[in-house]
């Protein structure tokens, strides 16, 4: 689910890198701009970029006959767009916008729907210019988006970015570039090299761009830690519950081996052994029926929208689940188990050497 998350951070969401003015993001004035030449010539130098987005982007008011709404602007050239976020793939009803076409408009279904509106529905857009004016503009929604992230849906638009330069005064300039990689692990590597050649600017990984993400990635292991422990300790009371009967069906035949001469030690290694050989033969069955599982649900999914209805989406997970195999953790989670059994093992082990031969035979 991290992983699914992760990808959908970046692919659809905020992209591996973005550049801003300093203060952009303070409050969004849309006279922080960049020189959207300057950057162009730039980039096309550094090495590991894939495909890169300008946007022109402000805050303002969507409003219809039936209410009206917050929403960020995302300026847009549909082409380059749909290289870095794969806008098209999220149209649900209509299309994507166009580029020689000046006042279309792109909507989030989640809006859509708390608007009442549809394809073909003009609506008002109001907002301030870089002098600080207020300017509006009325626009027809020509396409429906939907994405894994209701919220997102619910904030944000699209229009030409051509079209809300004009509103905003402004010529060939920019306020924000997505930049897409070929390569995960070359965020960083590039983040240096840019802050490098853009001073000026900001440039932050999709980590900073969103740090509720990288928070989660981040505890993910002391997350798989605490569902371990929960495991193992499940493991042991069935260990301790198996072992311990198996003393218990056969108390006469561990008094008969001890009157005839077996001491406490052995007992004790007779058990502890029997334990052994059970983990030794369970483990690996265990693995191979879970990778066998994991390899079919990993190809299929596991849907989990009957019950989970809205709720993942409201957080930015899918509702479709691709369980994956933990190659690189195999190892320890082995030890694990097998030291969890052996420890689970102690106490039908000490059961055993505690039993007397006469009472033992008497049973």
């Amino acid at each position: 689910m991290m992983r699914s998350r992760v990808r959908t951070v970046i692919d659809s969401e905020v992209s591996h890198i973005q550049i801003h003015h300093k203060n952009f993001k303070d409050d969004f004035d849309p006279a922080l701009v960049m020189d959207e030449n300057l950057l162009k010539d730039s980039l096309r130098s550094v090495q590991g970029i894939q495909s890169i987005a300008y946007r022109a982007v402000t805050q303002g008011m969507l409003s219809t006959a039936t209410g009206s709404a917050g929403v960020q602007i995302n300026g847009i050239k549909p082409a380059d767009e749909v290289l870095v976020s794969s806008l098209n793939t999220k149209i649900i009803e209509g299309q994507i916008l166009n580029e020689e076409t000046k006042s279309h408009l792109l909507i989030g279904k989640k809006l859509a729907d708390k608007l009442k509106v549809k394809l073909g529905s003009k609506v008002v857009l109001t907002f301030t210019d870089q002098e600080s004016n207020m300017v509006a503009g009325a626009f027809r929604i020509v396409g429906i988006y939907q994405t894994i992230n209701a919220a997102i849906d619910e904030l944000n638009i699209f229009v030409n970015q051509q079209t809300l330069n004009t509103y905003l005064g402004l010529k060939q300039t920019c306020h924000e570039v997505a930049i897409r990689l070929h390569r995960d692990e070359d965020v960083e590597q590039v983040k240096l090299t840019l802050q490098s050649q853009f001073p000026q600017y900001v440039v932050e990984s999709w980590r900073e761009c969103s740090p509720e993400t990288d928070l989660m990635v981040s505890t993910l292991d002391q997350y798989s830690a605490i569902i371990i422990v929960i495991i193992m300790i499940a493991l042991a009371f069935g260990i301790i519950n198996t072992m311990l009967m198996s003393v218990l069906e056969r108390t006469r035949e561990i008094g008969m081996l001890t009157a005839l001469g077996m001491n406490r030690p052995r007992v004790f290694l007779l058990i502890l052994l029997e334990t052994v050989m059970l983990t030794l033969v369970g483990v690996p069955l265990g693995l191979f029926l879970s990778w066998i599982t994991l390899a079919y649900f990993q190809e299929v999914g596991i849907d989990i929208s009957s019950f989970s209805g809205a709720a993942m989406s409201g957080f930015g997970f899918s509702s479709m689940i691709f369980p994956e195999f933990p190659s690189s953790s195999l190892l320890m989670v082995m030890m694990i188990v097998i030291s969890t059994a052996l420890l689970a093992a102690i106490f039908p082990s000490l059961k055993a050497i505690k039993l007397q031969p006469a009472d033992a035979l008497r049973q």
